[in-house]
């Protein structure tokens, strides 16, 4: 397997916690270079991690064959489209864009691109061994939840993110659940009912195609710390419960890029968590804040 050299955009907690070490550590990938909008930031980042940094995002692009974002999703969702454009594979994190709308043009963009969703807990050994004991064809017999409380938002490194606080644990950590569920249960075919309580506690009712159930509960802002994950599953398809903290994010990370750089050097089957699943999860998301009666995001511009 030849090396894929890959470019980082972005700075911010997530880009140094997480891409960037991954990146720089895979035996697939060099980390070829490092741009973000704040010169120094880049530099600093590159500098610790064996990489250079870019002077803008053109001279990145020259540099490598593909691109991870660690950057807020209404950044990712405009500079995605020009790697794309350019012929670059891509990792990006969830939600795509703005909205939906910028979500499916970028998934246009991407078409006949090796691309891959940051969407760590489907890398988690703990989580895997969780869902391939869920026989498949859950029916309406069968009920399942996902619970996941944290404190990110009441201070840390995540506290000050702008598009975080917007619509707090929905944007965030909506779409790992709703993907958890859907791999538990099978598709997500509709979202019953969505309520959001001041400051930050989301519920949500989800439909399967199976004729399964499901419900979540989210929160960014309580007490909590560590987080805590709760993943059930009961009736027809029988008893199945997982809880404790978040894995290791880096860790997952590099099992991602396991199957992102096999698949780019074809050398692999195409990654199935990729930006048209994306595009599936921020649907059910964009429903949910509907349903809710709150609008799409806005916000501003803050790193990861």
């Amino acid at each position: 397997m030849r090396r894929l050299r890959v470019g980082l955009v972005g700075g911010g907690p997530w880009a140094r916690r997480v891409h960037g070490p991954a990146l720089a550590a895979h035996p697939g990938t060099e980390l070829a270079a490092v741009w973000t909008r704040r010169p120094e930031i880049a530099a600093a980042l590159a500098d610790g991690l064996g990489s250079r940094a870019a002077a803008d995002l053109d001279e990145l692009l020259d540099a490598v064959d593909a691109v991870a974002f660690a950057v807020p999703p209404q950044v990712q969702g405009a500079l995605a489209v020009r790697a794309a454009a350019a012929g670059k594979h891509l990792v990006c994190e969830k939600p795509l864009a703005a909205d939906l709308t910028a979500a499916r043009a970028l998934a246009e963009a991407a078409r006949g691109l090796t691309s891959a969703v940051v969407l760590t807990l489907r890398y988690d050994p703990r989580i895997r061994a969780w869902l391939d004991g869920i026989p498949d064809g859950a029916g309406p017999d069968t009920v399942g939840a996902v619970r996941w409380l944290s404190g990110s938002l009441l201070g840390g490194q995540y506290a000050a993110s702008a598009w975080r606080a917007e619509h707090g644990a929905l944007l965030d950590l909506g779409p790992h659940a709703i993907d958890l569920l859907g791999a538990a249960l099978g598709p997500v075919t509709g979202v019953g009912w969505a309520h959001h309580d001041e400051p930050d506690l989301w519920r949500l009712g989800l439909d399967h195609a199976g004729g399964a159930h499901s419900t979540v509960t989210l929160s960014l802002r309580l007490p909590v710390d560590p987080s805590e994950i709760e993943l059930t599953v009961f009736g027809g398809a029988g008893r199945h419960e997982l809880s404790g903290g978040v894995g290791d994010a880096t860790a997952c990370y590099a099992r991602l890029l396991d199957d992102f750089v096999a698949a780019a050097c074809r050398e692999g089957p195409p990654v199935g968590l990729d930006i048209a699943h994306a595009v599936t999860l921020q649907e059910i998301v964009e429903r949910a804040l509907g349903l809710a009666g709150q609008p799409v995001m806005s916000g501003g511009a803050a790193g990861r």
